[in-house]
C-alpha cells in the first residue's frame, strides 16, 4: 500500500511538472506583446524596454520558466503586469474563494441528487421514469453550458422574474450575500454535473443488480431495500469515485463560461480577463493552481478507490 501511494505521489508531481511546461509554452504562444498591451500603442520604445526589464520579459524563455518554477516552489506566483505589479496570489484570493463557493454549492446539491437519481433509474431500467430521467440527463450532457444558462435566464429571470439574471455582487462580498445572487449559476452547474454522474451511477447500478451475489441475496429472501443500499450501492459507487472527483475539478476550473454569462466574479472569469489583457503571470498562476487542484482531486480519488476496494489494491500491487 505504501509503495502504491508513493508511486502515485511521484506520478502526480511529474505530471504537474509536465503541465507547468505546457502552461508556460501556451502562455508564450499568446499573440501580441504583453508590454504593448499594458502601455498601449502610443508607448515609447524606452518605456516598453523598461517595463520588459522590470518584469523579466527580456530574459530567455528557459530562464523565465525556471524563475517562474522556482517562485512556485517558494509560494510566489509572481506579479501582475496589467494590475500594476500586484502579487498574483493576492489577486486570485477572493475570486478563487468565490469559485469555490459556487462549486461547493453546486456539489452539495448535485452529488446526492445524481446518486439518488442514478440508483432510481438503475432499478427502474427501461421503465418510463428511467426513460424520462435519462432523456433529461442526455440533454444536460450534450447542451453547451452557455445554452443551458441562457435558457434558465430566459425562463426564471425574464419570464418568471424569480432570480436575478446576473450576479450583482462585489468580488469581496461575504458568502451570505453571494449565495442569494447565484441561484441560477448553481442550477446550471448542478444540471450539467448531475447529468454526467447520474449516467455512470445508473450503468454501474444495472451491472451490480444483475450480478451473482445480488441474485443470491434475492433468492435468500433479503429485503430489496437492504440489497440496494447495503450491497448494490456501495459496489456501484466505487467506479464512480473518480468521475465525481474529476467533476469537482471541472467545477473549479471549467466554469469560466458560466461565470462570464452570469457576470460572476470567480477565477474562471478572471482567467478570461487575464488572457484578454495578456497578463502572463496571472494566466500562468491561475492555470497552475487549477492544474494542481485537478491532479490533487484525482489523486484523492485514486486513494479512496484503493482503500475501499481491496481487490483493486491487490491487482495494482502486481
Amino acid at each position: 500500500m505504501f509503495f502504491l501511494v508513493a508511486r502515485r505521489i511521484v506520478l502526480a508531481l511529474v505530471t504537474l511538472l509536465f503541465i507547468s511546461i505546457i502552461i508556460f509554452l501556451g502562455v508564450e504562444a499568446l499573440p501580441g506583446d504583453a508590454a504593448t498591451a499594458y502601455l498601449g500603442q502610443s508607448a515609447t520604445p524606452e518605456s516598453l524596454e523598461a517595463l520588459r526589464e522590470e518584469f523579466g520579459l527580456n530574459a530567455p524563455a528557459h530562464q523565465r520558466y525556471l524563475n517562474w518554477l522556482g517562485g512556485i516552489l517558494k509560494g510566489d506566483l509572481g506579479n501582475s503586469m496589467a494590475r500594476r505589479g500586484k502579487p498574483v496570489s493576492e489577486i486570485i484570493g477572493n475570486q478563487f474563494r468565490n469559485t469555490v463557493v459556487l462549486a461547493a454549492a453546486a456539489a452539495i446539491v448535485g452529488i446526492p441528487l445524481a446518486i439518488v437519481l442514478g440508483v432510481f433509474t438503475g432499478i427502474t431500467r427501461d421503465k418510463w421514469p428511467d426513460i424520462l430521467v435519462s432523456f433529461v440527463a442526455i440533454l444536460g450532457m450534450t447542451l453547451p453550458g452557455f445554452v443551458t444558462a441562457t435558457v434558465l435566464i430566459y425562463i426564471f429571470s425574464l419570464r418568471l422574474e424569480w432570480f436575478p439574471a446576473i450576479a450583482m455582487v462585489p468580488t469581496d462580498a461575504p458568502i451570505s450575500e453571494i449565495l442569494p445572487n447565484i441561484v441560477l449559476p448553481i442550477i446550471t452547474l448542478t444540471f450539467i454535473m448531475v447529468a454526467h454522474i447520474l449516467r455512470l451511477v445508473r450503468t454501474n447500478m444495472i451491472d451490480v443488480m444483475v450480478s451473482n451475489y445480488v441474485q443470491m441475496a434475492r433468492l435468500k429472501g433479503v429485503p430489496v431495500m437492504k440489497i440496494i443500499f447495503q450491497h448494490a450501492l456501495p459496489n456501484a459507487m466505487l467506479p464512480s469515485i473518480n468521475v465525481i472527483a474529476l467533476t469537482m475539478a471541472w467545477l473549479l476550473g471549467g466554469v469560466a463560461i458560466i461565470e462570464t454569462v452570469f457576470n460572476y466574479p470567480g477565477i474562471g472569469k478572471l482567467l478570461i480577463n487575464a488572457i484578454g489583457d495578456r497578463d502572463l503571470a496571472l494566466v500562468q498562476g491561475i492555470a497552475i493552481i487549477l492544474a494542481g487542484i485537478y491532479i490533487g482531486l484525482n489523486f484523492i480519488a485514486d486513494l479512496l478507490s484503493l482503500v475501499l476496494n481491496p481487490r483493486l489494491r491487490t491487482t495494482r500491487g502486481h
